[in-house]
C-alpha cells in the first residue's frame, strides 16, 4: 500500500522520527540502527521505507532507513509471538546482517539475548525464518565461514550462480566443502558443493 515517504526530518528521538511531507508530519516509530543512520539528518530531507501497522483500534506506522530491514521487520512480527515493538526492539539490538546470520547459523544465544525474548521465542524465531532468510539473503549477509577472501571460493560462487543454484544456497555448500578441503581446487569445490545443494 504504502512503500516509503521522502520528506523534511523535523523531529528525532531513538524511537521515534516526525518526517513532514507537504505539510503533514508523520510519526515513525524507529529502531535505534535507523536512528542511528539518520541522526544526522535533522531539518534535511530523508527517504524511510515504511510500515502501516493496524490492529484493533490502533494503527502506527513504522519507518526503515533500508528495504532489508523493514522486510526483516515484517518477518518477525510475523512470528507467533513477536509483535511490532518486540520485532523493532531486535532491530535495535541486532542489525539486519547480525539477525539473518544467528537465524542462519542457528544461534538461539544471540536472539535470547535480546532484551525481553526468551529461549523459546529465539528458537521459533529461528525456526520460522531460517528457509526464508537463506532463500532471501545476499551474498554480502552470508559469511563463507572464513573463505570469503579465497578465490577459489568466489570463482566457484559465480560458477554456481550462473548455473542457477541460489546464491545462499551456494554460499552455504561451498563453505562445507573448504571446512573439509581447505585448500580445494575451483573444480573440487564445485564439483562436491553440487553434491551438497
Amino acid at each position: 500500500m504504502y512503500d516509503y515517504i521522502k520528506g523534511e526530518l523535523t523531529e528525532i528521538t531513538p524511537t521515534q522520527a516526525v518526517v513532514e511531507n507537504n505539510g503533514i508530519g508523520y510519526k515513525l516509530e524507529i529502531s535505534l540502527s535507523t536512528f542511528a543512520d539518520i541522526q544526522g539528518f535533522l531539518n534535511k530531507e530523508v527517504k524511510l521505507f515504511i510500515y502501516y501497522h493496524v490492529k484493533e483500534d490502533v494503527a502506527m506506522w513504522y519507518g526503515f532507513n533500508s528495504k532489508e530491514e523493514r522486510g526483516m521487520f515484517v518477518l518477525l512480527i510475523n512470528v507467533n509471538g513477536i509483535g511490532p515493538n518486540t520485532a523493532r526492539m531486535i532491530l535495535s539490538s541486532l542489525t539486519t546482517e547480525e539477525l539473518k546470520t544467528a537465524i542462519i547459523s542457528n544461534d538461539v544465544n544471540r536472539i535470547k539475548n535480546v532484551k525481553g525474548i526468551g529461549i523459546k521465542t529465539a528458537q521459533r524465531v529461528i525456526i520460522d525464518l531460517k528457509d526464508k532468510v537463506v532463500k532471501g539473503a545476499d551474498t554480502s549477509t552470508l559469511p563463507l565461514s572464513g573463505a570469503a577472501v579465497n578465490p577459489q571460493s568466489e570463482e566457484a560462487l559465480g560458477a554456481l550462480t550462473m548455473l542457477g543454484f541460489p546464491k545462499a544456497a551456494s554460499q552455504k555448500a561451498i563453505g562445507e566443502v573448504l571446512k573439509e578441503i581447505p585448500n580445494a581446487p575451483v573444480e573440487e569445490i564445485i564439483k562436491k558443493a553440487l553434491k551438497k545443494l
